[in-house]
């Protein structure tokens, strides 16, 4: 029988790799706590509309890299390609920024993207997204920056960047995309195929393109910046103010749009300098049209999206996370020390002690390599005299002192 391994592009997280998860996760329920975000928890599948619809038809993700499938209602489903979508579904399903509060909500999970598995990049992945719900102005987007940016403190991380863009909104936006569509159209021969297609549908993915010939024809292209409302640039000015007060470095990047189409005024991206060409670890902006997209009222939206497996390629690089090992372990090395050492165990572990134990009797020397093994702190050894004795021998790991334990309670 031929044996099974992971689906390409799908990843195990083993054991000894969990206390790094664990470490990220920690932290960003930490500076939710401090920021005062509660979580939320979406399905990993909605209806395929909920992404067709709010991420655009022209995106890569709708076009070639979404898991969809037809459920036996006939119904078209798909894994989330990202949490955005199915998180404002339930903001609206659930009036969650109802009451004239703004909502601040937080959410980890498996994203799915059938695209080519890289380093950091897989058909699996994992995401933070950090939203905020019902506040238009600048000091939303700000706010979460120093969000961002203060989860990546708790993580010990540097060398890392803030690139910013404003694209506009539904009242400066049509102007710009009408002279980059003519900027564009006038050099269509040096642009790659897909965005020779995209350019008759959605002209801002051509500046996402990552093609040398598409990058190189954007030198000149038209900047969103230049064509902004009052409004739009107000915001922007603002929001370039707090970061500034807040003491966050930040770059101007013209060409940032983000990959999805639902994103409005303001765009960004943290980089880091440790990961190669695929150096971002984060990115969002605003998303205002988002709600109408998905049947809602309108509800302005600001919020970013973490990768997961990328911090953790930053944080094994740096400090490896190690796990503590168990505060006891239990030697079995009799069989008539079995039921005593089971019932040892249960009231260690109530009284909140973390015990290991290999149950089979074993020798003392392979019994104390294999505690050794785990790290644990302290052995039981109990072992036929032990049980005649009625109490157990108790080494502490570190000083190699020994002591004795009473083991009547756990004989009857």
């Amino acid at each position: 029988m031929s044996r099974f391994n992971a689906i390409r592009g799908f990843k195990d997280i083993r054991p000894e790799e969990a206390p790094l998860w664990r470490r990220l996760e920690e932290a960003a329920r930490e500076v939710a706590r401090r920021y005062d975000f509660e979580e939320l928890r979406v399905p990993a599948a909605e209806r395929t509309e909920v992404f067709a619809r709010s991420l655009g038809e022209a995106t890569d993700v709708v076009e070639k890299e979404m898991y969809s499938f037809t459920d036996k209602s006939g119904e078209s489903l798909t894994l989330r390609p990202e949490a955005t979508a199915g998180m404002m579904r339930a903001v609206l399903e659930h009036n969650l920024a109802e009451g004239g509060r703004p909502a601040r909500l937080f959410c980890f999970g498996p994203m799915f993207r059938y695209e080519r598995p890289q380093k950091g990049r897989l058909r699996q992945f994992h995401q933070l997204d950090v939203e905020i719900y019902g506040d238009p102005g600048p000091g939303a987007d700000a706010e979460l920056l120093a969000w961002l940016a203060a989860f990546l403190r708790e993580l010990g991380l540097g060398d890392l960047s803030i690139r910013l863009n404003s694209l506009g909104c539904p009242v400066c936006r049509p102007a710009f995309r009408a002279r980059l569509t003519e900027f564009l159209t006038a050099r269509a021969d040096a642009l790659c195929p897909d965005c020779r297609r995209r350019l008759g549908l959605n002209p801002l993915r051509v500046m996402d393109c990552k093609h040398e010939a598409c990058r190189a024809a954007l030198e000149a292209a038209p900047r969103t910046l230049d064509h902004l409302c009052p409004g739009c640039a107000g915001h922007f000015e603002t929001l370039k103010e707090l970061l500034t007060a807040l003491g966050l470095a930040f770059q101007i990047e013209p060409l940032l749009v983000r990959g999805l189409d639902y994103y409005t005024r303001t765009a960004f991206e943290i980089l880091s300098g440790d990961l190669g060409a695929q150096n971002a670890v984060a990115g969002g902006g605003r998303y205002d049209g988002l709600a109408r997209e998905l049947g809602g009222a309108d509800l302005p939206a600001v919020g970013f999206a973490a990768g997961l497996e990328r911090l953790a390629m930053l944080l094994k690089d740096r400090a490896p996370a190690v796990a503590a090992g168990p505060d006891c372990y239990l030697a079995v090395l009799h069989p008539s020390a079995m039921l005593p050492a089971f019932k040892l165990a249960e009231a260690l572990r109530g009284q909140g002690l973390r015990v290991a134990a290999d149950w089979a009797p074993g020798s003392l020397k392979s019994r104390l390599k294999r505690a050794d093994k785990l790290g644990a702190a302290r052995v039981f050894m109990l072992g036929e005299d032990e049980m005649t004795s009625r109490r157990a021998t108790v080494r502490d790991l570190a000083s190699h002192e020994q002591s004795l334990f009473d083991l009547t309670p756990y004989l009857t």
